[in-house]
């Protein structure tokens, strides 16, 4: 597939996108939602088109079907007369479990319907108990092994190459390559690294209480109460009132041993899994198969960062010192608590306007008719809305979308759950239902995905109108969507957002800088009333805001990673968690660690 010539993508930045105007992209997604009656099992087609899940019964089936096609294709890949590469059986194998475990690990958090949801997460643990078990099969590791440092049945591509050692890695996570005793050991401390991940994690949104007699009324009143305690559950950036910021900070971040001790028995565990498995530290492990291949490269990538963000980021804070002075009683140093609340201040000035006076602007209509025009114009693509089947959604919101290339045909399709409603989890992501693969027969396997967002949804006045940060979420969300569009992969094990980590968030990032592009959005930001469209002014404001104070941004980020590869190199570590924050923040953020806080526990 070649990409649009530039002429082209000129071309088609021409065209005008106006309310009297709209396409079928416009229309679809700026009505007024309507209520669905429910669909009896015997008109409908099934969730996804998929006739066994007509009904929440249909997971079982699903299941059964899964394991007969597995237990052949474990038959075919340790049989010694294989006509089969190994990589082309084992994608297949992986296939063929993906397409139920992703499909129920999506209806498991986004079905409405309990029955469903319940059947969904019978059927996640009942398909991660088979892949367990595949996982700790030695013959069947043996058997791909042998495929691909030795021979197979017939020459491999470098592609082969580089997927059969992928499959080969996924298994020695597992320590399947090493003797019994040694992977007891690697089944425990996996098992071990889950329950304490979660217990960090669920920790870590624990609001702080603080009893209301240790803070003065005039701190007091700024946080909400519970009984005789102030509850403070964030940094409370918001607030006009340093001193309420710095007792937020302060008192979120305040040492909590049990936390402390959590994360370190987790890192321990992280690093002897590592040992076990070969590795010198955890970061080896998990940057192996990464772009960025070693912590060593990692560490060099966050030096460079280090200096090239020095000199950019000290004339970000002096904006922001500088602004601070202007407050009354406000101290000339810059604290940890202080950007977040500043940036916020100085961004709108630079915007001119609040985020909600851009939303009538940005409709989602004319924002999918947008994302349309860079597909057309990059990729000679465009998203085309299809009806619904009797049954094929989880909900009366969703629309589905085709994506079809001029000259390849239907690459796909995206189903769009994006408003929000009762008992929707509020999280924006992209879900893999099937990924795309080159089948035996020489066609190709189209992939689907969700894409779930929580924008306001529509009513009989008003279409969604979205502010500027949800447009810039919108475009992120529909990257990793056309990346699993595009990939056309022949194995669906490196299919779109399954490749490595850190590539999975390039196409992404990518679509935001559209979102934040004038000549972009001068093609699409119109009034969803009148069509006129936003005004040249506002666009290179609302543009010039989004790319304001981002040194001082990215030098946060750049410490972050920091901080990440130091916890997960050599152990024992040689100072303490909080000692070791300390340590890292003075080398690579230019504002002061905070005495007795403890950010790294979040």
């Amino acid at each position: 597939m070649k990409l649009a010539k530039l002429g082209h993508w000129e071309r088609l930045l021409q065209a005008v996108i106006c309310r009297r105007n709209f396409g079928n992209l416009a229309s679809t997604f700026n009505k007024q939602l309507s209520r669905i009656p429910a669909v009896s099992p015997k008109l409908s087609k099934g969730l996804f088109g998929i006739p066994e899940l007509a009904s929440s019964e249909g997971f079982i089936a699903l299941e059964e079907r899964v394991k007969c096609d597995t237990d052949d294709l474990v038959a075919e890949s340790v049989d010694n007369g294989r006509q089969r590469k190994m990589v082309e059986v084992f994608d297949e194998l992986s296939d063929t479990l993906c397409q139920v475990a992703d499909l129920a690990e999506f209806v498991r958090i986004a079905h409405p319907d309990r029955k469903f949801s319940e059947a969904a997460e019978n059927a996640c643990i009942n398909i991660n108990a088979l892949v367990e078990r595949l996982n700790t099969n030695v013959e069947l590791y043996t058997s791909l092994r042998r495929a691909t440092e030795e021979s197979d049945v017939a020459p491999l591509t470098s592609v082969d190459e580089h997927v059969s050692k992928l499959f080969l890695f996924d298994f020695e996570q597992s320590g399947i390559h090493l003797p019994e005793n040694l992977r007891e050991s690697i089944v425990g401390l996996n098992d071990r690294i889950l329950r304490l991940g979660q217990r960090f994690a669920m920790n870590s949104h624990e609001p702080r209480r603080v009893p209301k007699h240790l803070l003065p009324p005039y701190l007091a009143n700024n946080f909400p109460s519970h009984g005789n305690n102030v509850v403070i559950s964030s940094f409370h950036a918001d607030s006009s009132n340093e001193q309420a910021r710095e007792a937020a900070y302060k008192l979120y971040l305040y040492p909590d041993k049990s936390q402390e001790e959590i994360l370190d028995e987790l890192l321990l565990a992280r690093y002897e899994l590592a040992n076990l498995c070969g590795y010198p530290t955890f970061a080896d492990r998990t940057l192996k198969n990464s772009i960025a291949g070693s912590p060593g490269l990692v560490k060099d990538f966050l030096d460079v960062l280090k200096i090239e963000l020095e000199r950019r980021a000290l004339e970000e804070y002096d904006v922001m010192r500088h602004l601070k002075k202007k407050d009354v009683g406000a101290r000339d140093e810059l604290y940890c608590w202080d950007p977040p609340y500043l940036t916020a201040i100085l961004k709108k000035q630079i915007q001119g306007l609040k985020s909600s006076d851009f939303a009538p602007y940005f409709s989602i209509g004319n924002c999918m008719e947008g994302l349309n025009l860079i597909f057309q114009a990059l990729f000679d693509i465009t998203l085309e809305p299809c009806v619904l089947e009797e049954g094929e959604s989880w909900h009366s919101d969703v629309h589905k979308i085709a994506v079809v290339h001029a000259q390849e045909g239907l690459l796909g399709y995206i189903y769009c759950d994006f408003f929000e409603r009762h008992g929707k989890p509020h999280q924006d992501c992209h879900f893999t239902i099937v990924g795309g693969r080159m089948l035996s027969n020489g066609n190709y396997q189209n992939p689907v995905v969700v894409l779930m967002l929580n924008l306001p949804a529509p009513s009989w006045r008003k279409p969604s109108l979205l502010t500027p940060s949800m447009v810039e979420n919108l475009f992120h969300e529909m990257g990793h969507a056309m990346h699993s569009m595009l990939a056309r992969t022949t194995y669906q094990h490196i299919t779109g957002t399954r490749c490595s980590t850190d590539l999975a968030e390039v196409p992404s990032v990518l679509m935001e800088f559209f979102a934040s592009d004038p000549r972009v959005l001068s093609k699409f930001a119109k009034h969803y009333k009148t069509g006129e469209p936003l005004p040249e002014k506002a666009i290179r404001s609302l543009c010039a805001a989004k790319h304001a104070f981002t040194a001082s941004e990215t030098q946060l980020q750049t410490f972050y990673a920091a901080l990440d590869q130091t916890y997960h190199g050599k152990h024992p570590l040689n100072a303490t968690t909080t000692e070791i924050l300390a340590n890292v923040q003075k080398e690579y953020y230019t504002l002061p660690y905070v005495h007795n806080t403890v950010s790294e526990i979040l």
